[in-house]
């Protein structure tokens, strides 16, 4: 099998798992960033993996951009958020983003990190807002993302395990 990992990393949690993969796979890692059709072009296998952003899966765009060009591929996806997994959540961040072409590619999820020291003072200013808004409502009410927001607080937490690489590799080891 010859593959491509592709991501997109904002601060480290999702590269992490990329060179994990690549470890296991003994496919090469790309940035989005620097990726290009030649580094797809030969491959048979591409995985992207980004972190998510405001609902939004970080690197998705080279995929969009390079659909046609991936016909025929085996594709997945995963995401990597700081919440911990639930079905729900996931569910909308899948339909929200897996649209059109994109529908029926394989995706997974991912628990990242959380380092407020290492945000850009955007998104430092944005997740204080949002945990002050959300320490606000009832406790009884709280999404599992709102409770692992208020529970880390300032704290840097790393949440990342190889074990959430299972299901990619098992997906990757059918057919």
């Amino acid at each position: 099998m010859n593959g491509i990992i592709l991501y997109k990393s904002k601060y480290g949690a999702t590269k992490k798992y990329a060179d994990w993969l690549s470890e296991e796979t003994g496919f090469r890692c790309v940035d989005t960033d620097k990726a290009n059709q030649h580094d797809i072009a030969g491959c048979d296998t591409v995985i992207l993996g980004g972190g998510i952003y405001a609902s939004g899966i970080a690197g998705l765009a080279f995929l969009k951009k390079n659909i046609d060009q991936l016909s025929g591929k085996k594709l997945i996806v995963f995401c990597v958020g700081a919440s911990p997994y639930n079905e729900a959540a996931f569910h909308e961040i899948v339909e929200h983003n897996m649209k059109d072409k994109l529908k029926n590619i394989p995706v997974f999820y991912c628990r990242g990190a959380w380092d407020i020291d290492s945000m850009s003072l955007m998104d430092k200013t944005l997740c204080k807002m949002l945990r002050k808004s959300v320490a606000k409502k009832d406790p009884s009410e709280l999404e599992p993302w709102m409770t692992a927001l208020i529970s880390a607080g300032d704290e840097k937490c790393d949440w990342t395990d190889k074990a959430y690489l299972k299901p990619i590799l098992d997906t990757l080891r059918k057919e």
